[in-house]
């Protein structure tokens, strides 16, 4: 590149919104076991931050390492604690009597909370968070955010939060029914659940 006098594109700066204790809340249950065998065996959430002409958007998913699909998730204009307990109730609302995957994340204030952990607890959800300042313990989940970032926003400007909102939702949508994955067998991951549950 340098003898061509090309230079990579620089990536946004990464939200970071850690405040908490290192170490102190929970281990890392996953170790960076990324493969599933079965829906709601293992979960994965995180928060990302986009830009538009009005502020910025934060965006906090949860997603099935079975399938990778993005079972619920959350837009806000802050990233706040009410955001993290939406996200988490739209799942907990799918998820099968009976089931109790883990739920990894990072060590960011909001998995930390007391309030978040008895949720997991009352739900027997396991919680599992990486260890500080290791982005390869999720990385599972920043592959999702960079595919997101690189298939709907990178190179784009966004003047509204109804704009950005939007193109988000669309995506979410377009990669749960209709984005097909080598992993899944060419299918897209409601498809392959589906296909699993029959």
């Amino acid at each position: 590149m340098q003898q061509l006098g090309l230079k990579g594109k620089c990536q946004a700066k990464k939200y970071r919104s850690y405040h908490g204790e290192v170490g102190k809340i929970t281990p890392n249950v996953l170790e960076r076991n990324f493969k599933a065998m079965k829906l709601n065996e293992k979960w994965l959430t995180d928060v990302t931050e986009f830009k538009c002409d009005e502020g910025k958007l934060y965006l906090s998913p949860i997603k099935d390492l079975f399938n990778n699909e993005i079972i619920s998730y959350d837009l806000s204009r802050t990233p706040n604690f009410e955001q993290t307990i939406r996200m988490l109730n739209q799942a907990i609302a799918r998820l099968p009597k009976g089931k109790t995957p883990i739920l990894h994340s990072d060590q960011d204030w909001q998995y930390q909370m007391r309030g978040y952990r008895k949720r997991l607890e009352k739900y027997g959800i396991i919680q599992s968070m990486s260890r500080k300042g290791n982005c390869l313990d999720n990385s599972a989940m920043e592959s999702f955010f960079g595919r997101l970032k690189t298939g709907c926003y990178a190179g784009k400007r966004f003047k509204t939060y109804a704009e950005l909102e939007q193109t988000l939702h669309d995506y979410i949508r377009y990669y749960n029914n209709e984005r097909i994955q080598i992993k899944l067998k060419g299918l897209s991951p409601v498809q392959y659940r589906n296909q699993s549950c029959d």
